[in-house]
């Protein structure tokens, strides 16, 4: 088991170009922690400075109490996985597992053993003797993984393992770890993507990367119900969250907002007083969304409709404030609601606030 903490990590290419700044996170043993974020927000940079291959330029790393700014990556106790299964392809699957092993001049029982009990958590046992170009791609990254496990690592690092794989591949290659996980539940492990679904479905705690910095950290339902900013509130969740810009004007344990579009919000996020008249931003997510004869927060017509089976998306025409991209989520098949005209509401829980782009639940 090993304890991981950065404080106050930085990175700068070329003494001006700043990629990251004041990172500082503590990860637990046994967590499965993953980074996510938009394309160039620096999630596999962090990675690759916690892994050795990329130089701290401030802060400080350390995994169980020792520095590792300076520490040689395979002084640091980590095993990577990369988005490539980097494989060498003329040695088999056991070779390629053991390889690590034999450089560090291990005996062969050990190795063998080693390498027999990771290829049992992969199911890997029928293929030990098969080169890699005999393998599915899903079949390779398990081999990319157990050449990891076989060595032991304080820590698991994953840059986007499942990035090369197609969409069934990448399912049930990340159901097989997630078993992976269970079965070494004292292991700590650092996983990046960009898939929302890896995100929400492995991790014990998520890490969002943006503007340079960590934007909000917590578990996936945390960020998902009790987003702490707007950036947050849109990138966690599939369609992203519906934000509409209004005022407060009424205040207590439930909040209303006059919306710009002409409708009305109701949230139970309580506020004050001094919250009377401020510019907020109403976020409501798609499938929070329900139709209403009353009180509505807008009224809209539907222009686009897209029926997936268990549910519909609908797509409003930008008027009566309704910007473009704004989308509800509906159980079932509502292909008859194209071209006309809905209300719209949501549950006052299900209302959040944002004031300057912040969270105005305390």
């Amino acid at each position: 088991m090993a304890e991981l903490k950065l404080r106050g990590v930085e990175k700068t290419y070329g003494g001006n170009v700043n990629v990251l700044r004041d990172i500082n996170l503590e990860i637990d043993p046994g967590e499965l922690i993953v980074f996510v974020g938009p394309s160039g927000c620096g999630k596999s940079t962090l990675l690759r400075m916690i892994a050795g291959l990329e130089k701290i330029t401030g802060g400080e790393l350390t995994i169980d109490g020792q520095v590792m700014n300076d520490m040689p990556p395979a002084q640091r106790g980590i095993a990577m996985v990369f988005q490539s299964y980097a494989l060498y392809p003329h040695m088999t699957v056991r070779e390629n597992m053991s390889f690590a092993l034999k450089i560090a001049k291990k005996p062969q029982a050990e190795i063998d053993k080693a390498v027999a009990e990771a290829a049992k958590v992969l199911q890997l046992d029928d293929y030990l003797d098969r080169l890699p170009k005999a393998l599915s791609g899903g079949q390779r990254q398990r081999v990319a993984i157990g050449r990891s496990i076989v060595r032991d690592p304080k820590v698991y690092l994953f840059d986007e393992p499942l990035s090369n794989l197609d969409a069934a591949l990448r399912v049930a290659t990340r159901i097989e770890i997630a078993r992976l996980k269970e079965a070494m539940p004292d292991r700590t492990m650092i996983y990046v993507t960009h898939d929302q679904v890896e995100a929400m479905t492995l991790a014990s705690r998520i890490v969002v990367l943006a503007n340079k910095g960590i934007a909000q950290v917590g578990t996936p339902l945390d960020l998902y119900e009790r987003p702490e900013n707007e950036f947050v509130a849109q990138f966690i969740g599939s369609p992203a969250m519906n934000l509409l810009p209004g005022k407060v004007t009424g205040t207590g344990a439930q909040t209303t907002v006059a919306l710009d579009a002409g409708g009305v919000a109701v949230s139970t996020i309580p506020t004050t007083d001094a919250d009377l008249g401020k510019t907020v931003n109403i976020g409501v997510r798609p499938e929070d969304l329900v139709a209403t004869e009353g009180d509505a927060i807008f009224e809209a017509r539907v222009d686009i409709t897209e029926a997936l089976g268990e549910v519909t998306l609908l797509y409003f025409e930008s008027e009566n404030g309704v910007e473009d991209g704004f989308i509800a989520k509906l159980p079932g098949i509502h292909k008859d609601l194209r071209g006309t005209t809905v209300r719209m509401t949501a549950d006052p829980s299900k209302v959040h606030l944002f004031h300057n782009g912040q969270s105005m639940r305390t």
